[in-house]
């Protein structure tokens, strides 16, 4: 898997994995729990990872949403 981005916006994050659904790009959310150790404030950047032979496409996806993360 690769990392298609990092953000700490869960709206952007819900956002691209809904993209994704519906292109049937198959991903990841990584750091979710990560919110334990932080204290729930938001602070650590989740990743989305993407299969590594679905990365291209999924990148073109987001630039065509005109989304700047990446």
């Amino acid at each position: 898997m690769e990392e298609l981005l990092r953000t700490n916006d869960m709206v952007l994050i819900s956002f691209i994995e809904s993209m994704l659904n519906d292109a049937g790009i198959s991903h990841h959310v990584m750091d979710i729990n990560m919110s334990v150790i932080e204290g729930s404030l938001g602070v650590l950047p989740r990743r989305i990872m993407v299969d590594s032979h679905q990365i291209t496409r999924a990148r073109r996806i987001v630039k065509e949403a005109d989304i700047d993360a990446l």
